[in-house]
């Protein structure tokens, strides 16, 4: 008998179920799908895969002497390549579509040959045979006289024998929703993966910018440790003329030597972030990399909320993922209901038997079944309401989906604009403090001032870099989370980046 159950189980960060087990013959199949989070999220510091499949990859090389140049499209290939967590959403995607193919095959008939051939030795007297019958038979006179004097009750005899077997199920309502509801299964197992590759894009390119960050941090104090090396020289020589007392040429080689220490801090920041980017992608952590892409920086063009939730409504992996699922439940339902409804099958086999002595004759046999349930009408009305269950808990998530998408799309539309701004404040402050560093350069050569302000202007400079350069990165991520919101990150990841 089919035996349909279905099961709702929590999986992934965003809580959505995972897909349910359909079929109960010949091996039944539970999803673990890894569902990725629809929220747009950002590497944290020494993250494990044991926590996150998301934050494992799967190295397929090893480590070479030259310089891999890597491009942001490249990583994010590299990445879609090797995830750990991309994996286990595609494995889960070709194990449902086993699922679809094992639940065809209660459509189609079963067919089976058999053949058979041996030599057999038959008791008659087991079969009724006894000598008081074959007396009893001589008496009646069909025989003649002494017909059977000499009958030995063990006979031998070579026995050949071929059939073929036909079986088919020819109408079960059970097998038709249970059917669909796999192919729901599949289909939001599909949408899983999607989901999957869009959490996959988001991570990859927040590692690359983090990098490129990373190395602006660098260059920014290097550029301006070379500046503190030209104002220790130019302390010591006038040190050394007279012209300022030796605590401004210490004040200079203090300064110098806490920028040498900067410079340090940021290149080990780098290097961290480079190990980061190269579990993403699956690269051997000691392999040399070089980032071909700058920072990118492009203003994006305003958007109303309104289109961009539309947007969202028909892009959103997670937000398919969970029609399918309702479309599945209700199959659920269906198939619940149909377990009340009479199942035919038909069965029949055609054979030919041969014995030695007797010759070949043919055997025929044709069946058909009709299987009414009777007495099962608390069972299958607790399968009904467990549907019911099922579908009322996912219509639930679909519905609190609905509006999270709606505050999810205008939360990181205002994070794009506040952080559009914040750059541009960033980019003047810079520029202010380079011409304040500038005048009092002047300042410090002419001799109005001593070494303190000069420190002072550099200090600010450095401060405002690290804003800019952390403004910049804050803005890519905004734009990068706002292409998750809608759903559309791995196809236009470049067009939000302004690349």
């Amino acid at each position: 008998m089919f035996v349909y159950r279905s099961q709702i189980s929590v999986l992934g960060r965003i809580g959505l179920p995972a897909l349910m087990v359909i079929l109960g013959l010949g091996g039944a199949a539970s999803a673990v799908l890894a569902q990725s989070s629809d929220l747009p999220s950002n590497p944290t510091p020494n993250p494990s895969s044991l926590s996150n499949p998301y934050y494992g990859s799967v190295t397929l090389s090893p480590a070479t002497d030259g310089v891999l140049k890597l491009s942001l499209d490249d990583a994010v290939n590299r990445g879609l390549g090797t995830n750990l967590g991309l994996k286990e959403s595609e494995a889960g995607e070709i194990k449902f579509k086993g699922e679809v193919t094992e639940a065809l095959q209660y459509f189609l008939p079963s067919i089976t040959v058999s053949g058979a051939t041996g030599y057999n030795e038959f008791n008659l007297a087991a079969f009724g045979f006894t000598s008081g019958l074959l007396n009893k038979i001589a008496a009646s006179g069909v025989f003649p006289p002494n017909a059977f004097n000499g009958l030995s009750f063990i006979t031998k005899a070579d026995v050949t024998t071929g059939q073929i077997n036909y079986e088919q199920t020819l109408f079960s309502g059970t097998y038709i929703d249970g059917y669909k509801a796999v192919r729901a299964a599949e289909t939001s197992a599909y949408f899983s993966k999607m989901s999957a590759r869009g959490e996959v894009v988001q991570r990859v390119a927040t590692a690359y910018l983090a990098v490129i960050a990373a190395q602006s941090e660098v260059d920014n104090a290097k550029a301006l440790m070379d500046a503190d090396k030209v104002l220790l020289d130019q302390a010591h020589a006038k040190h050394e003329a007279g012209t300022v007392a030796n605590l401004d040429e210490l004040r200079a080689r203090v300064q110098y030597q806490q920028q040498q220490q900067i410079v340090v801090a940021d290149e080990n920041t780098r290097e961290k972030d480079e190990i980061l980017l190269k579990r993403e992608i699956g690269l051997a952590p000691a392999q040399k990399i070089e980032l071909t892409d700058p920072a990118p920086y492009s203003e994006l063009a305003s958007r109303a909320p309104e289109d961009l939730k539309t947007e969202a409504y028909a892009n959103r992996q997670d937000y398919q993922n969970l029609q399918a699922q309702v479309r599945e439940a209700r199959m659920t339902i269906g198939a619940s209901k149909a377990e009340r409804l009479p199942t035919l099958s038909f069965k029949g086999n055609y054979g030919v038997t041969e014995v030695s002595g007797v010759g070949a004759h043919g055997t025929l046999s044709a069946i058909g079944t009709l299987k009414i349930p009777i007495f099962r009408e608390a069972s299958l009305r607790g399968d009904t309401e467990v549907a019911k269950a099922q579908l009322m808990s996912v219509s639930q998530q679909l519905g609190d989906l609905h509006g999270r998408i709606d505050q999810q799309v205008r939360s990181s539309l205002l994070d794009v604009q506040a952080a559009q701004q914040l750059v541009q404040v960033a980019r003047s402050n810079v520029d202010l403090a380079s011409q304040a560093l500038s005048d009092e350069t002047d300042r410090f050569n002419n001799g109005i001032d001593d070494t303190l302000p000069l420190v002072q202007a550099q200090a600010t400079l450095q401060s405002a870099q690290s804003n800019l350069v952390e403004s910049l990165y804050q803005f890519n991520l905004a734009k990068l989370g706002l292409a998750r919101s809608t759903g559309v990150i791995e196809l236009q990841y470049k067009t939000y980046l302004g690349r």
